[in-house]
């Protein structure tokens, strides 16, 4: 999955290779069914490719500079070719208007002659059922049970029972235009697409995001192409963010964690929200506080780890078992199981993302204190009780010690936004709780003999996860207890700056001990705890090592295998990127001693 770039319109997204394939692509939504599967299956799930007819050619594939468009660059024997790729967003996108569903490719010859080849093989509804194409004038319509889109060209494309194809040549200065649009049954001439006028609004929007991100030091082009990635993944309807575009990446070549990410855990979402307000996106950051005060029904009853893009989507979770998986991973699941679980960290994470927010506006609305209430008395009320943690295992609850330490975050921080709202009885309240979690943790969440948080009350197992510790203020800064725990979970989990999220074969976690890959946020988060413990030196080191194993276009999946430093997981992951920016601005602060910027909790 490492050769794929990411396009999108903040409504849905696609996968382009550096073969000139789209792979993945699901419409009209991230959640959608998808439209182009081959990601998934090559055989069967459904391709969109452009590409020389020369064997011996080679690629290259860059993002225009501070734009979420793509441009591959093709060359071969005879001449150059580009095909550039990208979905328009209108000039009103921060509003609720419908995205178009469109996505443009344009194919220019630079120099010399090319010959260009066209294969369009959509498989409509995850390749459920059989996709039909009718050939029209300048184009060809896919349809499928429940979905249809055109494929417009400037030149008749030969229609064959499975796909549509066309070889042309094309000599220096020629250009061609293709535009798929979801839910057109008639073809229109192209060029009533302006796709040149549409590319150029859609780097001026995409320039705006970028100019907006305030942040200058040092990897500003890498923390900027994280900044919007994260953007890619907002669904601009609602404000919802989602985890990554994909489904069913597995985490393991060959095994069967392979889960659909195309949801917004609040987890996730609240991390993100942080990022976005550190630098300098208070209006996305406020759209997802809003979006969760809509979505959530803040009691005990229904409040779910992790919803849909909007009130309409689905998650029951299933497996299509008709592809056959990324190489060969099955099973191919769709929906997520996750939204039963019950898990009592993201309370946590969600009332740190609003007490970011109070911090940078000095004011939070009455609907947003609302929530924070409504979160901390479930904290109050429920702490004590077992969960499924962090990663959302799926064997028996636990007491899990990321949990317990985020229901502390959650009751803290609720105490000192009540504090400044002059509701000092609330927040004595949630301070007294706050405290007898605090020494709950350390009595049975600490190990005397291994020197660390461990991942279960009274037990010896590590778990990466509680790297986070020194970014809460759970402890003091200068506390011996936060580089031992650091040195420990190295130990035991770390190989160099690649991090395993805990031993799967010491862990319930319902999945029979499969081996997976490291996980990329805690390589940052483990760089984090090398930045507090004052050794700034290996910290720069490691994250330089880390960013060596981002893509050809700065994209991170969920996890690298240490061994082959191929990606794993879902791709891109909007936590990766989380990481990387928040590791960027506080490794640039220790190494160039710039002035302290808000402290937020991700990786800070």
């Amino acid at each position: 999955m490492e050769k794929y770039g990411l396009i999108g319109d903040m409504s849905s997204a696609a996968l382009v290779g550096t073969d000139g394939s789209i792979d993945w692509c699901c419409f009209p939504r991230f959640d959608s069914p998808s439209v182009f599967a081959a990601i998934l299956d090559e055989n069967d799930g459904g391709s969109f490719q452009i590409y020389p007819t020369d064997t011996n050619a080679t690629a290259q594939q860059t993002y225009i500079p501070d734009t979420n468009v793509l441009c591959t660059r093709f060359r071969t024997s005879t001449g150059e070719m580009t095909v550039t790729d990208f979905m328009p967003v209108a000039e009103d996108a921060d509003t609720r208007a419908p995205a178009p569903h469109e996505l443009h490719r344009i194919v220019r010859c630079e120099s010399g002659s090319v010959e260009v080849a066209i294969r369009f093989r959509p498989r409509l509804d995850y390749a459920r059922g059989d996709t039909t194409f009718t050939a029209v004038r300048n184009g060809v319509v896919a349809t499928g049970t429940r979905q249809v889109m055109t494929l417009c060209a400037d030149r008749d494309l030969e229609v064959a029972t499975d796909e549509a194809r066309l070889v042309f040549p094309m000599t220096e200065g020629q250009e061609s235009v293709f535009v798929l649009a979801y839910g057109h049954r008639r073809s229109q001439k192209v060029e009533a697409y302006q796709s040149r006028h549409r590319l150029t609004q859609t780097m001026q929007y995409w320039n705006g995001v970028a100019r907006s991100a305030e942040y200058d030091g040092l990897w500003r082009d890498e923390v900027v192409r994280s900044f919007l990635v994260l953007h890619l993944m907002m669904y601009r309807r609602t404000g919802a963010i989602i985890a990554a575009p994909t489904t069913s990446l597995p985490e393991g070549i060959g095994g069967s964690r392979n889960w659909d990410y195309r949801y917004a855990w609040l987890r996730d979402s609240a991390f993100t929200v942080e990022v976005l307000l550190r630098m300098g996106d208070a209006v996305e950051g406020s759209r997802y506080v809003h979006w969760l005060l809509r979505q959530c029904k803040v009691d005990d009853r229904r409040t779910r780890i992790v919803y849909g893009v909007s009130q309409n989507s689905t998650l029951k979770e299933y497996t299509l078992d008709h592809l056959r998986g990324y190489r060969d991973s099955r099973p191919v699941r769709i929906g997520n199981g996750a939204a039963r679980h019950f898990q009592m960290d993201v309370f946590g994470e969600v009332i740190l993302a609003v007490h970011a927010l109070h911090k940078l506006q000095g004011w939070i609305s009455d609907e947003a204190w609302s929530l924070v209430v409504n979160f901390a008395q479930i904290v109050s009320s429920n702490w004590r009780r077992k969960d499924r943690g962090v990663w959302e295992v799926r064997g028996e609850p636990q007491h899990f010690v990321y949990s317990k330490i985020m229901c502390w975050a959650a009751l803290d921080r609720a105490a000192i936004i009540a504090t400044s709202k002059g509701r000092p009885i609330l927040a004595a309240g949630w301070r007294r709780i706050a405290n007898i979690i605090h020494d709950e943790v350390i009595e049975h969440g600490w190990s005397d003999r291994k020197k660390a948080f461990v991942q279960q009350y009274d037990r010896e197992e590590l778990d990466a996860s509680l790297l986070i510790v020194p970014f809460l203020n759970f402890l003091p800064p200068d506390d011996p207890r936060i580089l031992s725990n650091f040195e420990a979970i190295s130990r035991e989990l770390a190989d160099g700056p690649f991090v395993r999220r805990y031993v799967p074969s010491s862990t319930d976690d319902g999945l029979d001990g499969e081996d997976e890959g490291t996980f990329t946020l805690l390589s940052f988060w483990l760089i984090g705890n090398l930045i507090v413990t004052g050794q700034t030196e290996r910290a720069e080191e490691s994250f330089r090592q880390i960013m060596a194993n981002a893509n050809h276009v700065g994209l991170f999946s969920e996890m690298i295998d240490p061994r082959t430093n191929g990606f794993l997981g879902n791709f891109p992951q909007a936590y990766s990127h989380v990481g990387l920016i928040h590791t960027a601005m506080n490794l640039n602060r220790a190494l160039t001693g710039s002035p302290a910027e808000t402290r937020l909790m991700a990786a800070d």
